[in-house]
Order: structure tokens, then sequence, then C-alpha cells
């Protein structure tokens, strides 16, 4: 059984490329590191350093155990950082708007239901300002959703534009009602196109009203309506209409992540993170 902390001296000083930067790295002499070093030699029965008077390079047998090594330091770490967090229950409930129901998000979920094995994550998607209302009255411990104009606080993880959207071969009829595809209210989408078609005194006339973005995708793929999404899901067959075909500009939309007061700030910091780092290349 190979010391976790030889390994550990042995990786730095192939990360560092040298004694001297791993001693520093690992805030120990750089003759420890030395000693750490010839001691796991003599247990491996193997040089796995070539060293020179200028560069340490990894024999044939150091680059064998140098996976193993990296493998056996993070299953140490893993384990430790799971015994020191305590033996957590209960639930996460959590609220997720429509459009950041897929599968990138729902892996994120499965990872934190095994990392967290006596925590019960459930979800349930919807529109945001319902969700939040509902977390307000105890349903939920965290909300994440979109949002364009709303002063609640909350982390926001990641920022992208609000679009028009419609089908590729369709182009709109110079004074006729914009025809809409929408989501139903509340929904933050639906109210900045409304007010942004408003203001710019464009005429338009709801043609559909549905509470699945798939379904908002459909009626634009066919052309029966235009629909504002987030850049990040556009579909093949729609495309961003142009700002000369008449429709006002719309705002970016912030994904933000609500946690109710008597959630678990340390979980709920960890989502966040996972979700943004999942959702840091959302192509």
């Amino acid at each position: 059984m190979f010391d976790t902390v030889l390994l550990r001296s042995f990786v730095a000083v192939v990360q560092e490329g040298g004694f001297t930067h791993a001693a520093a790295r690992l805030n120990l002499t750089q003759s420890a590191v030395s000693a750490h070093l010839r001691r796991l030699e003599k247990q491996t029965g193997h040089d796995l350093l070539a060293r020179t008077t200028r560069s340490v390079t990894l024999t044939a047998d150091g680059e064998l155990l140098l996976g193993y090594a990296r493998a056996i330091l993070a299953l140490n770490h893993d384990a430790r950082a799971q015994l020191l967090r305590g033996p957590s229950e209960g639930a996460i409930r959590v609220g997720l708007s429509e459009d950041l129901a897929n599968v990138r998000l729902m892996n994120v979920m499965q990872a934190f239901a095994v990392r967290y094995p006596r925590i019960a994550f459930s979800v349930r998607v919807g529109i945001p300002a319902d969700l939040l209302h509902a977390m307000d009255q105890g349903e939920f411990d965290v909300v994440i959703g979109g949002r364009c104009h709303d002063t609640r606080p909350g982390r926001v993880l990641w920022r992208e534009p609000l679009v028009w959207a419609g089908a590729e071969w369709v182009s709109l009829t110079p004074g006729a009602p914009v025809p809409l595809a929408l989501l139903p209210e509340p929904c933050p989408y639906r109210e900045a196109a409304l007010a942004g078609l408003a203001r710019a005194g464009v005429d338009y006339r709801i043609a559909l009203v549905c509470a699945s973005g798939a379904g908002l995708c459909a009626a634009a793929q066919a052309g029966f309506a235009v629909t504002p999404i987030v850049q990040s899901q556009l579909v093949h067959g729609l495309h961003v209409i142009a700002p000369d075909a008449g429709l006002p500009a719309l705002p970016d939309v912030e994904f933000t992540m609500f946690a109710a007061s008597g959630a678990s700030a340390h979980v709920a910091d960890e989502l966040g993170n996972a979700i943004l780092l999942a959702f840091a290349r959302k192509g």
C-alpha cells in the first residue's frame, strides 16, 4: 500500500517540473521531497524519475505509477470531503424553468444525487414567476430560471440574448400584425416581447399560447408564428429574425438561482457551481 504523502510529493514533482518548485508548493523542504521520492522508489523497486542537473523526466515505470497516483489522491480527497461534509439528510426541492429542463442539467442533478445519497432531490418544471411564488409558499428550496427585469436577490449564473426566432424560409409581411407564439402569463420572455412591441408601435396578434418550449419552436418552425426564445434554444429550422424586419430588440436573459431562506447554503452553492460549469459552454 502506497503512502499518499509520498504519492503527493511524486505528483507535485512531475507537475512542477522539479524538486524546488514542488517543495514550495507543498510547503516542504527540498530535502524532504527528495526523501519522499527515494522512499517511494524503494517501495516500488523501480526508478521513477530520470534526474539531470536541469530537469527531471519520468521513466517508463514512473509513467505507469503517475496515473495510479493521481487516481489514488483524487479518491482520497473525495472520500475526505464526503466524510467532512457530514450526514446531510432531508430533501432539496428544485423548481426549474422549462427551457432548462434538458439532459445537461439533469446530469448535474444526477451527480448531486450520487454525491448526497441521504438527500432526496426532486425537480418540478414550470414558469419562473409561478415557481418563485411557490417557493415563497414553502414548496421549493431552490428555483432556477431566466429573468429579464427583476430586483429579487439571486445568484446570476450566466446571461445570454433573448431573440426573435422564426422559420428560416419565412419573412414577415410589412404592415400585417406579427403572429406570436408565447408562453402563458406570467412569463418574463412574454412580458419583454409584448413590452418591446408596444414601445415600438408594432401591431401583433397572439397566434399560440403554449406552456412548452417545444410547442413554441414547432409553431415557429412551421411558419405559423414567431417566438421570443434565448439564443441557445435555437433548433434546426429556426433562425434569428434580423432587426430590419421591424421587430424591436429584446433584452438579455439572466439565468438566476434563487434559494429559500431555509435551504442548505452549502448544497445550494455547490449546485450553482455545478450548473455554471455544465452550462459554461452551451454550444
